[in-house]
């Protein structure tokens, strides 16, 4: 496709209209002015044919693959391709899809002879997922610039656009800056953990059940076991991707006067964005503390399962099954996955559910498929707290009958999660109400937690 510029309106405008006056006026000089258009017609027709020729020789190539963090900005490479005798500017666009933010358009000085040139084309996602980028168009001009040769070139590049850990990193760095046991340096404790340490001479105050015989009979005076916390535990983060997970969060604390003279209502990132965080980051405090990290993601069956393992292999394993992750509408199945984690799961791990339980009738499901994991694992369910459940009378700013209705019902609905914390603490399961904000960090102390207290 070949389009006008503008010093080929400029000439027309020169030489067509002034001739058509003249030859208006003075029909003896309509012969000048036709020859003056005939000779501009074939000019710019040779500058069209010149300049048709010339664009095919451009190429644009991508990297196969570009890796991007959502909301943080980033740049793509590009490469030009195609010898010139004589410096040029071309127009280049590349067709990004919607979710990455990037500029329509740029103008590239492509140095002479030259076989390629490279740019980086900045850009910043709004949305984690891979996307495809097919064509790229570019605008060359014709030699003598009366025209513009467009057309579209097929590229092939895939974008990867991960989580953004940076503000959850940055909540975390008072836990991963302790120089102590559990500090940003995993150091080996002894203590009473359950994997074997040492054997050392009886101190008065040891245990009894701590005392080796066998060593003791053997050397004639009294031995004692030293143990160690293992290193090498498991952990596996149970995502929930179903319905639960993709509802929206709202802030909705506000008084109805309040919320009216505000506007609408701001729509927080659906539940499963904070559980891919909060999983990310708990694989990174589970590989600083040398432990074994897995992955199962279900919804009404169990989707994807990653065996604990460690290492940055296995860890941007976890990533490119995350960042792909998308709820699916239907309910959840804690039957069948505590079924799936019975039989696949050998060695005492903890678990770490992220799900939504203030559903009853999931709730009371999750309670009853509990009992089959529950003996041989220690189980943790985290879920966000939802906006507004609260106990009453905790926030005093009600204008309105509604607001006191709405405080009502959500301290009814807080009094129901209770009592399911209460059954499920009867269980040996720990249910946390965490807030959204910080849901990354609270799980991340959990675990460190659990670590300390030996409870794993």
């Amino acid at each position: 496709m070949i389009v006008p510029q503008n010093r080929l309106l400029l000439w027309v405008a020169v030489v067509f209209l002034p001739g058509a006056l003249a030859g208006t006026a003075a029909p003896a000089l309509a012969g000048v002015s036709l020859a003056a258009a005939g000779l501009l017609v074939a000019v710019a027709a040779l500058d069209a044919f010149r300049g048709c020729r010339a664009a095919p020789n451009l190429t644009v190539t991508l990297p196969p693959v570009v890796r991007l963090t959502q909301d943080r900005p980033g740049n793509i490479e590009v490469r030009l391709a195609g010898r010139r005798r004589q410096a040029m500017t071309v127009r280049l666009a590349l067709g990004l899809p919607p979710e990455i933010h990037s500029q329509e358009e740029a103008a590239v000085l492509l140095a002479g002879d030259t076989e390629w040139s490279r740019l980086a084309w900045p850009c910043a996602p709004r949305r984690r997922g891979r996307f495809q980028v097919r064509c790229a168009r570019l605008e060359t001009p014709s030699p003598w610039g009366f025209w513009a040769a467009r057309r579209s070139v097929a590229v092939e590049s895939e974008i990867r656009v991960y989580p953004n850990l940076l503000a959850d990193r940055k909540s975390l760095a008072p836990l991963f800056l302790n120089r102590g046991s559990f500090g940003l340096h995993a150091q080996r404790q002894v203590g009473k953990g359950r994997e074997f340490e040492k054997l050392r001479e009886y101190i008065p105050g040891d245990s009894y059940d701590e005392i080796h015989w066998k060593a003791t009979a053997r050397r004639g005076h009294p031995i004692t076991k030293v143990f160690q916390i293992e290193r090498t535990q498991e952990v596996y983060l149970l995502l929930d991707s179903s319905r639960l997970s993709g509802r929206p969060l709202y802030r909705s604390t506000a008084p109805a006067a309040s919320r009216a003279a505000a506007g609408p209502e701001t729509v927080l990132p659906i539940p499963l964005e904070r559980f891919i965080s909060a999983t990310l980051l708990l694989a990174l405090a589970a590989e600083r503390q040398g432990d074994f990290f897995g992955l199962v993601t279900f919804s009404d069956k169990v989707d994807r399962f990653l065996p604990a393992r460690n290492g940055k292999a296995h860890y941007s394993t976890c990533r490119d099954t995350l960042y792909l992750l998308e709820p699916r509408t239907v309910s959840p199945d804690f039957e069948e996955v505590s079924i799936f984690l019975r039989q696949r799961l050998r060695r005492r791990a903890l678990l770490v559910f992220l799900t939504a339980l203030d559903d009853p009738a999931l709730a009371e499901n999750f309670v009853r498929s509990v009992d089959l994991v529950r003996r041989q694992h220690v189980v943790q369910v985290n879920m966000i707290q939802p906006a507004g459940i609260q106990p009453l009378f905790t926030d005093t700013t009600i204008e309105t009958v509604d607001d006191l209705y709405r405080h009502l019902g959500g301290h009814l609905l807080w009094h129901k999660l209770r009592e399911l914390q209460k059954v499920l603490e009867r269980r040996g399961v720990r249910l946390g109400l965490l807030p959204e904000d910080r849901l990354g960090a609270e799980v991340v102390a959990q675990y460190l937690n659990i670590k300390r207290r030996q409870i794993l």
